[in-house]
């Protein structure tokens, strides 16, 4: 039982990529544009236009303007970080969405204050330094993967440095009163939003965590549960059962055991008996899509406001920036020099007396290298 099918991210890359919604940009931009081709085809993108890194691309008010070599720079870290995104980088949509994100990071920077200034340099010494550790341990460090990426550690150093500033900036103006409100909201939406437990368990499968193929009938994997509580029952010992005959592959080799877990994470069977099993008893056999799970919760408890305060601040401060770039920046834009996407035709009207085509449902989500979920088709996973 994997959480949340999240694999752990660095600190450090985590904040990098903050306020960089590629997904969403991905998703909403150049699937649009897929969409448009005939016959299902995937249209070749428009190259962008070539030209000296001292080219003027994009003005705004008071004088602001990003040139080429800024943008480049831009999304060479981008790509750093986030490869698959590669195969977008000449695509006009994509390049129009990443210029708002540019934009957004650099406008909101711009605008900190001093306290804010002072705290963003000791986050971002901080963060440099892990993005740094990150980086030396992959095959050939740091400098080989800049100078791979066209980059230099100043350009890294600038991007880390203009994105933290302009997250700290946007927290500095988010008050405790709405971040109690954000609290109070959250729990009043699901009591468990912050419910820690931790969970010993014993997954009795029904099918292969590998392949999805099934291993066995529900009637039976419900008689081996019954058999492991039956053995749990007579002081079989939780650990050394778990190690025999859980088929999870995320907690088999831990005793089955899942510790401080948010179970806001896990499918709605497990995360209620996560939350409202008695401490210490062994449950009947749970069942989900996965299988049956003999549990027993070691410890349950709430996480406080002051326990969540930072990552609610992080919350509010991300959509302010969200904010800013949907309903602010287009007015601040004054010239945009990037190749414009080409418009989606228009659907044309039957002929009279032609009976019109059924709308066929067609995906807007391109096709990427998106890596794969690590989590196995007989966990219990997140929703």
């Amino acid at each position: 039982m994997l959480q949340n099918n999240r694999k752990p991210f660095h600190k450090g890359l985590l904040a990098l990529l903050a306020i960089l919604l590629v997904v969403t940009i991905v998703a909403t931009g150049c699937g649009k544009k897929d969409n448009a081709a005939a016959g299902g085809a995937t249209p070749t993108p428009a190259p962008a236009a070539k030209g000296n890194p001292s080219d003027v691309l994009v003005t705004y008010k008071n004088g602001g303007k990003v040139t080429r070599g800024d943008f480049d720079k831009f999304l060479g870290v981008l790509m750093l970080f986030q490869k698959q995104y590669a195969q977008f980088k000449d695509d006009p949509s994509f390049q129009q969405e990443m210029m708002n994100q540019y934009l957004t990071m650099k406008i909101l920077a711009s605008r900190a204050d001093d306290k804010a200034k002072a705290e963003a340099d000791k986050q971002a010494k901080d963060q440099l330094a892990q993005i740094k550790t990150a980086m030396d341990a992959q095959q050939g460090g740091s400098d080989k993967l800049l100078k791979d990426a066209n980059l230099t550690q100043a350009d890294l150093d600038e991007f880390v440095k203009m994105n933290i500033l302009a997250i700290v900036s946007e927290e500095s103006k988010v008050t405790d009163q709405d971040l109690q409100a954000a609290y109070k909201a959250k729990l009043d939406q699901d009591k468990d939003s912050y419910t820690v437990a931790t969970v010993d368990h014993i997954l009795i499968g029904t099918s292969d965590p590998a392949t999805g193929k099934e291993t066995r009938s529900k009637d039976d994997a419900l008689k081996r549960a019954k058999e492991v509580k039956s053995k749990l029952d007579q002081g079989g010992d939780f650990t050394a059962l778990a190690k025999e005959y859980s088929e999870d592959p995320g907690s088999k080799d831990k005793g089955g055991q899942y510790k401080d877990a948010d179970i806001s994470q896990w499918v709605p069977e497990f995360k209620k008996a996560a939350a409202e099993l008695p401490i210490g008893k062994i449950s009947d056999p749970v069942e989900t899509s996965y299988g049956y799970h003999v549990m027993k919760v070691e410890s349950r408890k709430t996480k406080t406001f002051d326990d969540v305060k930072d990552e609610l601040k992080s919350e509010a401060a991300q959509t302010k920036m969200m904010d800013f770039a949907t309903k602010e920046l287009p007015g601040l834009i004054e010239t945009n020099n990037l190749p414009k996407p080409a418009p989606t035709p228009a659907p044309t009207a039957p002929a009279a007396g032609q009976t019109p085509a059924p709308d066929v449902p067609k995906t807007d989500a391109p096709k990427t290298d998106a890596p794969k979920t690590d989590a196995p088709k007989n966990a219990p996973a997140t929703k």
